[in-house]
Formats: C-alpha cells, structure tokens, sequence
C-alpha cells in the first residue's frame, strides 16, 4: 500500500495537470508509463486512484478532475462554480451549459472509439464547432461533409444523426444519437427512414430513460426496429472507451 501511495498516486496526478487538470481513463492510459508499478493490471489501478481518492471530483462518467483545479476546469467547460462578470450565472443558463457539455462529451466518445475501430467518422454540420474537451468536434472526426450513400431526402436525414460510423466501402455501419435530454421518439423516426441499409442503430443515454426507450420501441410504429436498435447507457459507453484506449497502447508496444 506504501508504494501504492508513493509511486502511483502522484504519476496519475502529474498526467492529470499535464492534461489541463482533467482527464478520460482513457486519456490517463495513454500518458502514464506504467513500467515501475509493479502490477500486471495497472489500469484497474488507475481507476481505483481516482474514484477512491480525494484529491479527484468526478465531472461525468468517465471524465475525472483534479480538486486542486476544481474552478479552473469548471470554467474551462463552462460549467457551474464560477463567475462572469463579477454576476452569479442564471440558473437556466448553467443548466443549458451543463447539457450542451453532457451531449458534446458522450458525442466525442463515440467518435473517437469509432477513430479506434478505424472505422470514418462524421458529426452533423451544426455540431462541428461544439467542444469535446475543450477541442471542437469537427477536429476529431475524420470526414468534413458526409458521403453521398444514398438518395438526397435519405441523406438529409442521415446529416442530422449525432455520429455515424462508416466503413471502408464509404457506406454507414453505425448510426448514434445521444439523448439526454431530448425526446427519444424523434431519434427513433430519423431510424425509420434509415432502416434498409445495413447498419445498427444505437441509442445513447443515461440508464433512467431505458424503460422509455423500451416503451416506445415496443409500439406498432417501430416495429420494424426492434432487433436494429441498441441501446447502450453512458456508462456501457465509457466502458467501451475505456477498453479501447486500453488495447490502443498495448497495440503500440
């Protein structure tokens, strides 16, 4: 436990304020040598280090902060916790930010596990500006504009999916929406129009909105999407990640 302390805890620290003061499991994995520490699963040891430790303060699933840059990185994100202007910020509009960042950062994660499984990625047009940590969207996606796979009404649809997977015949494998807040139903109608190409459909959310999820995809209406859709929690997601991240470095040795 003594060298659990003096070694391991403040390398995980160091990666954190060499990131910004923030940081994915995934994002620690790739920067912390772990060759002094004397583990055969030093992953599951940083994870322990920060949901355990004090010195860490969780911003979402799976993304972590170090308490000593608790303001700093809270108004990086724009999130609650700070001032503008010597003026509390409205209630309303912390809220609104807090949104807007959960959506952006679960976005951010499906296209980079996308990046990993080498697959093309695209966000909408109106989403290329949003950050994912801090880094606008349009920066971590591999296509500027998406393909012309299919009919023009079709392809209007397909332009407004959260992120879309594309495999090496250019052709979508996966579509994501990310619905925290907004009305599931809707995702599921873009769904619809999409159905004859094969590909699978997820729904991203937190785990509270499943039964909703189940409801309605057990309607008449969406019957013909009943084996096509998944849908997978923030949790399940960051997971995924995770693991991807993990398997990214051991492939680099």
């Amino acid at each position: 436990m003594a060298k659990y302390k003096k070694i391991q805890v403040p390398q995980v620290i160091a990666a954190m304020q060499e990131n910004g003061g923030f940081a994915t499991f995934g994002q620690l994995y790739s920067m912390l040598d772990f060759s002094d520490w004397g583990t055969q699963t030093p992953e599951a040891s940083v994870r322990r280090i920060v949901q355990k430790g004090r010195e860490f303060f969780k911003i979402e699933t799976g993304l972590w902060a170090l308490e000593e840059c608790r303001e700093s990185v809270l108004k990086k994100f724009k999130l609650e916790g700070f001032k503008e202007f010597d003026s509390p910020i409205p209630d309303e509009v912390v809220a609104e930010r807090k949104q807007e960042f959960t959506h952006s950062f679960y976005q951010g994660l499906i296209v980079e596990i996308g990046n990993m499984k080498r697959k093309e990625t695209f966000v909408p047009n109106a989403d290329r500006k949003k950050l994912f940590l801090g880094k606008p969207l349009k920066e971590i996606v591999t296509l500027e504009d998406i393909y012309d796979f299919t009919y023009p009404d079709y392809l209007k649809k397909a332009k407004m999916i959260d992120v879309i997977w594309f495999n090496e015949r250019r052709l979508p494998s996966a579509f994501f929406e990310v619905e925290h807040t907004t009305n599931i139903e809707h995702s599921l109608v873009k769904f619809l129009t999409l159905q004859d190409y094969h590909a699978q459909f997820y729904i991203v959310a937190e785990e509270e909105r499943r039964r909703q999820f189940d409801t309605l995809l057990g309607t008449p209406a969406f019957a013909p999407l009943l084996k096509r859709v998944k849908f997978q929690n923030y949790a399940h997601l960051t997971k995924q990640h995770e693991n991807m991240s993990e398997l990214e470095k051991i492939d680099t040795i």
